[in-house]
């Protein structure tokens, strides 16, 4: 989530400060994405020293107010007119983790994938539950639950595939080499090369003989 554009668009809707902006970002955003007040001042101070909004006087009580320019406003369509890039998302942890779990000697992956599985249905629980009691005239906050329900469901079946590929690779792992039997095992061990020379050699000797007579 690109703070400084979710303030951007706050400040497009009129003059603020930095405490009705984080309210009013989080209330939007139903809190998932929660943000302290040294946050929203510090991403204040790059917008007005970009040169995207500008300071707008204060209240009775202190508050500076900022409001945008008409540079910040053509910042901000870019941002809406451009798709979010895949390339730029944060790295993954789940997957980063699980092709750790399969590569380190001793780990026990299908545990990972259970007690994930088992989180992020719990997760998806919460999200359906919060989505039911969600106002219906509440959209902003609706389609940030759905994402968040779409991505639940979209892990869960990923770690079932992953669940399926772990299963699927220990059956065609290879079995074993089989231990060599012991003197006394019945177990015939092969000719050695040496030995392999002395039964060639025998026949060889035997028609020597048989032409000196």
């Amino acid at each position: 989530m690109s703070i400084k554009h979710g303030l951007l668009a706050l400040l497009d809707q009129g003059p603020r400060y930095g405490y009705q902006l984080r309210a009013e970002f989080e209330s939007r955003t139903g809190s998932t994405w929660p943000l302290n007040v040294g946050q929203v001042y510090t991403t204040l101070g790059r917008l007005d020293r970009d040169g995207l909004v500008v300071p707008d006087g204060e209240d009775g009580e202190g508050h500076v107010f900022y409001k945008i320019t008409d540079e910040g406003r053509r910042e901000l369509r870019e941002w809406f007119d451009e798709p979010v890039s895949r390339a730029g998302r944060p790295r993954d942890e789940l997957a980063i983790k699980l092709a750790m779990a399969v590569t380190v000697p001793g780990v026990d992956v299908a545990a990972v994938v259970q007690s994930q599985r088992a989180h992020t249905l719990r997760a998806l629980q919460d999200y359906t539950r919060l989505k039911a009691r969600a106002a219906e005239d509440d959209l902003a906050w609706q389609l940030v639950l759905e994402s968040l329900v779409f991505q639940a469901e979209a892990e869960v079946r990923w770690l079932d595939h992953c669940e399926s590929r772990l299963a699927r690779r220990d059956l065609v792992a290879p079995a074993p080499a089989p231990l060599p039997a012991d003197a006394g095992g019945g177990a015939v061990p092969p000719d050695t090369d040496d030995e392999r020379s002395d039964d060639r050699a025998a026949p060889r000797r035997g028609r020597i003989r048989r032409g000196n007579r």
